[in-house]
């Protein structure tokens, strides 16, 4: 092994016993005591936006430089709106329930043991994540809250944002006496180095990538701790021929336009053929006004090609991968369909079951479509844009899970606790097998 890989190693080791020296004591901390670094942390990172803005820059320039894409800058850009989102995200999980502790539920045994399950935390928190500083601030504050220890490993494009907005952390944590071993950063950029943390079993307990299909990916393959993970956020709607057309033409726009550059955001729009000529020219004109370059399938292509006030929008035949792929842009590929349950077979083809919407007044088909659409986050008459923790009042997120063990959807609070099972006894014995009576004297 090379001596740069050596020191890696080492350097990795250190942050992982940290981060596990301070376990017991997170397991019995004051929900007060959690509560209060956590506000003190939103007062500090008001009382300090000059500094994060500055440290922010920083990085803004480096993304240029390096030729980042602009939906990546996007993501990296702390502007006030931001800095008051993690502010907002701060005091939103410090008025959450703790749930250390909670026992969920408790029931009797014939034999008079009391069998229940308790919350309890997961222990060492691995997140890698790209681009976005305030995931800092959400992974932290969620682990902070469910007593877990995090480590912290932003993209080299965000080191200097991240490692502020962590001294901001840390100070909050001295202030109020929280175990600031808990939160640990990783300042090193070296790919290599987060191998050696997902290489710690028995260590790390389970590692959370947050970022691009790449990312992701090689994280799954090199991991050895578990890893909860979502690949792509391949988000479709489907315009039923029951649908609220004003309804539809408002939620797609949001769903697309919104914010692109996200994995809530819609990338395929399905419709139904009945109202194919009387939605999408307007739809497609709406969109085409906001920059939104059409990828369609043959029928929608007419529709637009033939219509004179649409020449200005920018379309094209879509091909078999466009429907696969997360633009994370200002593109929307269109399918057009015959029934509800041929779109639901598009999607279960295509999508990448994080986030999908029907637009019906229709009960029963709005009905159909939560039962047989298989994804972490099914909607009615709703943007996708909505799947996050923090609009689902879970306070903040870690990422959203397409898993089907452990978590899926939004992983908050509770999905970074773990049940285990607690008894209360009063000395019973399996199979009345205790020491024999001559055994005593």
């Amino acid at each position: 092994m090379s001596a740069v890989s050596e020191e890696l190693r080492s350097y990795a080791e250190e942050k992982v016993e940290r981060a596990r020296s301070v376990l017991r004591e997170l397991m019995s901390l004051r929900t007060e005591v959690k509560n209060r670094t956590l506000l003190r942390a939103a007062e500090l990172l008001d009382a300090k936006r000059d500094l994060i803005r500055e440290e922010n820059e920083k990085d803004i320039e480096f993304a240029k430089d390096i030729g980042l894409k602009p939906a990546v800058i996007d993501r990296l850009v702390l502007n006030d709106k931001r800095i008051d989102g993690m502010i907002k995200v701060l005091k939103d999980v410090a008025s959450l329930p703790d749930p250390v502790g909670e026992v969920i539920k408790m029931w009797n045994l014939p034999n008079g043991l009391k069998v229940g399950r308790m919350r309890v935390p997961l222990g060492v928190v691995f997140i890698v994540y790209e681009s976005r500083p305030n995931v800092t601030v959400e992974a932290a504050s969620l682990c902070m809250k469910s007593s877990n220890a995090v480590i912290l490993r932003g993209g080299k494009e965000a080191v200097n944002s991240n490692r502020v907005l962590v001294e901001i952390l840390k100070e909050a944590s001295r202030e109020e006496g929280f175990p600031e071993e808990a939160i640990q950063f990783i300042e090193k950029t070296e790919r290599e180095l987060v191998w050696e943390f997902l290489k710690m079993e028995g260590k790390v307990d389970v590692a959370i990538p947050r970022g691009g299909e790449s990312l992701i990916r090689a994280v799954a393959e090199h991991a050895k701790v578990p890893v909860i993970k979502h690949y792509k956020g391949v988000c479709n709607i489907y315009v039923d021929d029951r649908a609220d057309l004003e309804k539809a033409y408002d939620i797609v726009f949001n769903a697309k336009v919104q914010r692109p550059s996200v994995c809530n955001a819609v990338e395929n729009l399905v419709i139904n053929r009945r109202i194919l000529k009387e939605f999408f020219p307007k739809m497609a004109y709406y969109l085409g006004k906001a920059g939104v370059e059409l990828r369609c399938d043959q029928e929608s292509l007419e529709i637009v090609k033939s219509d004179p006030k649409l020449s200005f929008v920018k379309v094209s035949l879509a091909t078999e991968e466009d429907y696969y792929e997360e633009f994370l842009d200002l593109i929307l590929a269109v399918k057009v369909v015959e029934d509800i349950d041929e779109a639901i077979a598009f999607i279960e083809k295509y999508g990448s079951k994080h986030s999908d919407a029907i637009i019906t007044e229709d009960y029963s088909r709005a009905m159909k479509f939560l039962r047989e659409v298989d994804s972490a986050a099914v909607y009615v008459n709703a943007s996708t844009r909505f799947t996050d923790g923090n609009e689902f009042g879970l306070g903040a997120e870690m990422g959203i899970s397409t898993d089907k063990i452990h978590a899926r959807g939004p992983m908050a609070l509770e999905e970074l606790t773990i049940p285990k099972f607690i008894i209360l006894g009063e000395g019973q014995i399996r199979d009345n097998f205790g020491v024999p009576e001559e055994f005593k004297g």
